[in-house]
């Protein structure tokens, strides 16, 4: 049985000539034909090369793996049952799924409130996000969750201001914070501004603290999709330049005659911009959080991508030694923007056997009294019963659950939708719901209700669509949590969901589903 799809994929527009008859390790056509132009990935290699280690087309979509791991989520089920409540008096007048709360409070001082326990951890500079932001922002700001800007958005303002190295001025990031700050209500939610390498360098955090107001900060590791540093590209060779002169590493040179030569006749149309891995110690990471405490920062975060069980482990540890506000741990296949299509695929700890670490590493410094910062995870959740599948697998050290690609894809969706009537060219599918934002978005009224006629004509339907979609995952997650009559969040526990598979229970450290409740099983009948 093979994982993994080889030599073709709609992420690299590739496909073979003998659909059904492929070799299942290389990849390749049973029968590979020369004449062949070269629709698979080594044939389209042959003349773009390394431009088809990327997804495409650039800018316009969001990627994430298409490997199937030998254990996912899919291979526990959640546990109800017919008895008692948790967090709510046991009367079928008011343990219904409306009562129960999923509001999570974390941060040293509990001083952080969501209304939601999940957040978008890391929308960074590329084109798909900047595209996106308005509702990604107004809709999370909305829905009292937590947004966090990625890396690389300064360094790729062409507006930005440096000095002597360090940014003193910047026309996107500041829009980013804005758009959020604007919507939000009642001390729920947070906007959070994440840097990496070259971010450090250009103090970043530093001027998000001290001239935009920001309060929280996140240092990053990596992330889920790949091994290396961010990458987008560039079709304009005078930006090119200007991001090679602020110190990233852009391919080729921009500034090499024979390579401005080559654009310029059309040999490429696109230049790489790439950011530097990081290098993790103790020492660096010390300093760096105690020179942004004096900064101002009243909450710091750390993200750390899917790397090896020893890292996980340097992770948990320097978190709980320097006491890290939220520990989000991005597991194998993600991505939103731009990554390498094979490394996104084949490198990584996978989600079910990252977050069994994340617990095992937690639990033993919990058994010490050592303190420990909210955790969230990520995983390329989308629906309801993954986020608590996810809450309970990490009970009680996971607070929170870490989203992307599905939040872009609720915002662009309607944001489309916005066109379409702005146009008068609602599609069929959707016009049986109406021809209005009133009449499509499930949401408009209480929106409308919420913020008066004015404010919400103003609403971006990107903003409404991730509002809606946010509203859908809350109800779900309620009536998943009545069900197992958990009403409130830190009541979820590990066995709240049964292992499938005997694999999927030794992994997780979940029991298999065959012996949940043996015990009290056996009781209820002898007695």
């Amino acid at each position: 049985m093979s994982f993994s799809r080889v030599n073709t994929s709609g992420a690299t527009l590739t496909k073979n000539r003998t659909e059904e008859s492929i070799t299942p390790t290389s990849g390749m056509c049973v029968t590979c034909i020369d004449g062949c132009i070269g629709m698979c990935e080594i044939g389209k290699s042959a003349y773009r090369g390394h431009e088809v280690i990327y997804p495409q087309p650039f800018g316009v979509i969001t990627v994430a793996g298409e490997k199937k791991y030998p254990i996912d989520y899919s291979h526990f089920n959640i546990m109800g049952t017919a008895v008692g409540a948790y967090g709510i008096e046991a009367d079928s007048d008011k343990a219904i799924f409306p009562a129960v709360n999923i509001e999570v409070k974390i941060g040293h001082d509990r001083g952080l409130k969501f209304h939601l326990p999940w957040l978008i951890s890391g929308i960074g500079s590329t084109n798909i996000a900047k595209n996106n932001w308005e509702g990604l922002a107004i809709g999370s700001a909305l829905a009292g969750t937590a947004l966090t800007i990625g890396e690389n958005v300064v360094g790729m303002d062409p507006e930005a201001v440096f000095k002597k190295g360090k940014i003193v001025d910047t026309i996107d990031l500041k829009r980013r914070v804005k758009l959020y700050r604007d919507y939000q209500a009642d001390g729920y939610g947070a906007i959070v501004v994440q840097a990496n390498v070259e971010d450090s360098r250009l103090k970043v955090q530093e001027y998000a603290i001290q001239e935009l107001g920001v309060e929280c900060v996140e240092i990053k590791w990596g992330q889920g999709a790949k091994d290396i540093g961010g990458e987008v590209k560039i079709k304009d060779l005078k930006k090119a330049q200007m991001l090679q002169d602020r110190g990233y590493i852009v391919l080729p040179d921009p500034h090499d005659p024979n390579v401005i030569k080559a654009f310029e006749r059309g040999s490429f149309k696109e230049f790489e911009r790439h950011s530097r891995v990081g290098m993790v110690s103790e020492e660096s990471f010390a300093s760096t959080i105690n020179g942004l405490r004096k900064a101002g920062a009243k909450y710091i975060f750390l993200k750390t991508g899917a790397y090896r069980p020893a890292d996980l482990a340097r992770a948990v540890a320097f978190s709980s030694k320097y006491k890290i506000d939220l520990l989000t741990v991005d597991s194998a296949g993600g991505g939103t923007g731009m990554s390498p299509w094979r490394m996104m695929n084949e490198w990584g700890v996978p989600p079910v056997e990252l977050h069994s670490l994340v617990h095992q590493y937690a639990k033993k410094l919990a058994s010490k009294k050592r303190y420990l910062p909210a955790i969230a995870v990520n995983g390329g959740f989308s629906f309801e019963d993954q986020i608590f599948k996810a809450l309970a697998m990490g009970a009680p050290f996971v607070k929170m659950v870490g989203m992307a690609r599905a939040p872009i894809a609720a915002a662009m969706v309607g944001k489309t939708i916005g066109q379409t009537i702005e146009a008068q060219q609602v599609p069929v599918y959707i016009e049986r719901f109406g021809n209005s934002k009133d009449e499509i978005f499930v949401t408009a009224s209480s929106l409308r209700d919420k913020l008066g006629d004015k404010e919400f004509e103003r609403l971006p339907t990107g903003a409404i669509g991730l509002y809606t979609y946010y509203e859908r995952l809350a109800q779900g997650l309620r009536q998943l949590m009545a069900g197992s009559r958990k009403f409130s969040l830190d009541h979820i526990t590990r066995d709240n969901i049964a292992a499938l598979t005997r694999e999927a229970s030794q992994v997780s450290g979940i029991e298999y589903i065959m012996d949940v409740d043996a015990k009290e099983a056996e009781k209820i009948l002898k007695a």
